[in-house]
C-alpha cells in the first residue's frame, strides 16, 4: 500500500519511504515513528512524485531497485525539479558503480541492507538538518529577490556598483549622474533591500547571482 502516513499532522519536517517491498517500509516506520518523525511511505517513484510536496521540509529514503523508476532515476528527476529535499539511498544489491552514480548526484549516502538501524537514524537526522538549512536559505534567497523586483533599474545600478564597493562618487561618474542622485539611489536601493552595509548587499546578491 503507497502512500501511508505515520506520526505528525503538520508541516514538520517529514521522512519520505520509496521502496517497493511493504515488509521494508513498515519496518522503516516502525523504527522511525517512535522517534516523533513524521513518516509518509510510497511503493514506487511515481507515486511518490505525485504527491510530494516540494515546500515542505524533508528527506528522501529510496530503496534502488524497484519496478517502473528506480531510486537512482528518481534521484535524477529530483534533482532536475530542483528539489532540495537530501536524499538517502538503501539497496539490498548494492555495487560500487550504483554507489558512485548516486553520490555523483548529490545524494546524502548510499546504505546497503541489511541495514544498521543506528546509521539510518542518524543519516536520516543529518538530513533533517541539512534539509532545513536548504529550506531557510531557499527562503532567504526568494526573499531577496522579491526585494529586487521591488527596485527601479536605476536603483538596481547603483546597488550594483555599491556591492562592488564602488563610493558615490566614483558611481556618479560610472552612470553619468549628479552626485546627490546617486546618494538618492543608494538610500532608496538600501532601504528597500534591507541592508545595513554595502557588503551586507554585496552577501545579498551573491546568494542571488547578482542583480540580473
Amino acid at each position: 500500500m503507497s502512500g501511508m502516513t505515520s506520526g505528525g499532522t503538520g508541516d514538520e519536517p517529514i521522512v519520505y519511504i520509496v521502496d517497493d517491498d511493504d515488509a521494508m517500509r513498515h519496518s522503516l516506520e516502525w523504527l522511525l515513528t517512535p522517534l516523533g518523525l513524521a513518516v509518509r511511505s510510497f511503493a514506487s517513484a511515481d507515486a511518490f512524485l505525485a504527491e510530494h510536496d516540494p515546500g515542505r521540509t524533508a528527506c528522501l529514503v529510496t530503496d534502488v531497485r524497484m519496478p517502473g523508476m528506480s531510486g537512482l532515476e528518481l534521484h535524477e528527476e529530483l534533482v532536475r525539479r530542483g528539489a532540495v529535499l537530501p536524499v538517502i539511498v538503501i539497496s539490498g544489491h548494492g555495487d560500487v558503480p550504483m554507489a558512485v552514480r548516486a553520490m555523483r548526484t548529490g545524494a546524502l549516502d548510499f546504505i546497503e541492507k541489511p541495514l544498521n538501524n543506528q546509521l539510518l537514524i542518524e543519516r536520516i537526522q543529518q538530513a533533517l538538518r541539512l534539509a532545513h538549512t536548504r529550506r531557510e536559505e531557499t527562503r532567504e534567497t526568494d526573499a531577496i529577490r522579491a526585494r529586487l523586483a521591488a527596485l527601479t533599474a536605476r536603483e538596481r545600478e547603483v546597488a550594483q556598483l555599491v556591492a562592488a564597493g564602488k563610493q558615490n562618487k566614483a558611481i556618479a561618474h560610472v552612470l553619468g549622474i549628479s552626485l546627490k542622485t546617486v546618494e538618492i539611489h543608494r538610500h532608496n536601493a538600501m532601504e528597500k533591500m534591507a541592508a545595513t552595509t554595502g557588503a551586507d548587499l554585496a552577501r545579498m546578491l551573491t546568494l542571488v547571482g547578482g542583480v540580473g
